[in-house]
């Protein structure tokens, strides 16, 4: 049988080597656990307030959905045009109350996580005291041996009494480690979802500055529309014939160009010279918020035509590099008319980057991955843009064998 003293140390021991050798945490000194309930109660009542006005606001982003597309398949007038830009805005509008309350929201959560933290270190603090004060229990137990606690004691009985209470301090210690355990695991993951929830305001904040900045863009060209018209109707559909007639005249000059280089690039043994040498594609410009996507359904003009590319935000002027490396096939300056450059890759690749303001390379020219190849616009009335563009951005197509393909597809 194990001697009295012996069984303390095991226990001290597993204690140390179990708990105080843990991770250690920052206890926040005692506070009212009812009070903190209450708070984290009042939190969570509010947060499910905000997400009930989100789900409102989403339902109306819906509705204005159903109007942008209703007047997309009426007859291309003015006025279903201007239908199409004023829902356009609504939509951007409710998009920007809806973010902002989950701004709110967000704020919510990370304050109800953050007590959530404080009363699990409240928890693990008590709990710890109480295990502190059974350890001083155990240390105040004899260390005399089995027989000499037999000898001092009156009976048998009284001996095996006390080794029970040693074991059953030792089973309340073990009970303890086990729910600090718990509580320390729940508090590692309250302290990750802080973390997300810090990196989601992050995110949501940029999200309210790029609909902000949407809505700018939406506004101007719906002046810009109804200025370039007058109002008129006539004025309109002559604009319109324009704008059909010059992307129908891009689209045939880019297929055109790439059947050209590509034949120039074929060697002897009929197989290309030009291979994708690059691990993907890199992002034209910078990474930023897409205002128009692949074949988008909510696209201002998709009467007119399928968008074919994906429009990325980026300021008036800003530097545009080539996504992956190849050799220039067209790079058409057309004044203020619509401007572009394109690139044939490898692997039946090429890519185009429409609306430019700058044009930097010439055909035929091969051009590096990240090479600089000029500068982005599409702001209405300024060089490069064309007769319909929706604001400062970097149109970016990528074809496939000629065919336009979802170009996030390729980008990292």
């Amino acid at each position: 049988m194990l001697k009295i003293k012996q069984l303390k140390n095991l226990t001290i021991l597993f204690l140390v080597s179990t708990f105080l050798l843990a991770p250690i945490f920052v206890f926040t000194s005692p506070v009212n656990a009812n009070q903190i309930d209450d708070e984290i109660a009042r939190l969570q009542e509010e947060i499910s307030a905000k997400q009930g006005q989100m789900e409102k606001y989403e339902d109306q982003e819906n509705e204005y959905k159903k109007m942008i597309r209703k007047n997309q398949s009426s007859q291309a007038t003015l006025k279903s045009q201007m239908a199409v830009l004023t829902s356009g805005i609504s939509k951007t509008e409710t998009q920007i109350k809806s973010t902002q309350i989950d701004i709110d929201k967000t704020n919510l959560e990370i304050k109800k996580v953050s007590l959530e933290i404080g009363r699990a270190e409240n928890e693990i603090n008590q709990k710890k005291e109480y295990m502190a004060s059974l350890l001083r229990l155990i240390a105040q137990s004899d260390d005399k041996s089995q027989l000499e606690i037999i000898l001092t004691n009156s009976s048998i009985s009284e001996f095996l009494d006390q080794i029970e209470y040693v074991k059953n301090l030792n089973s309340n210690l073990n009970e303890i480690l086990s729910e600090v355990k718990k509580v320390k695991q729940e508090l590692e993951e309250q302290n990750k979802s802080l973390e997300s929830k810090k990196e989601q305001l992050k995110e949501l904040r940029k999200k309210l500055e790029e609909q902000k900045a949407a809505i700018v863009d939406q506004r101007v060209n719906k002046k810009y529309i109804l200025d370039k018209t007058k109002q008129s109707e006539r004025e309109y559909q002559n604009l319109l014939s324009k704008a059909k007639a010059e992307q129908s005249a891009a689209n045939a000059s880019i297929v055109a160009a790439e059947q050209a280089i590509r034949a120039k690039l074929l060697e002897k043994n009929g197989k290309s010279a030009l291979t994708f040498n690059d691990k993907g594609f890199v992002w034209p410009v910078t990474k930023n918020f897409i205002t128009a996507y692949f074949h988008d359904p909510d696209y201002p003009y998709k009467h007119i035509f399928q968008h074919p590319a994906i429009d990325i935000r980026a300021g008036q002027g800003s530097v545009v590099r080539a996504a992956a490396s190849g050799y220039v096939a067209k790079a058409k300056n057309n004044g203020y008319g619509y401007s572009y450059i394109m690139i044939v890759h490898g692997g039946g690749l090429s890519t185009v980057y429409g609306h430019v303001s700058r044009i930097d390379v010439k055909v035929d020219q091969f051009v590096a991955q990240g090479q600089v190849i000029g500068a982005s616009g599409g702001t209405p009335g300024t060089k490069g843009a064309g007769y319909l563009t929706t604001g400062p951005h970097m149109h970016f197509e990528t074809r496939l064998n000629g065919i336009p393909v979802n170009p996030l597809n390729y980008l990292p």
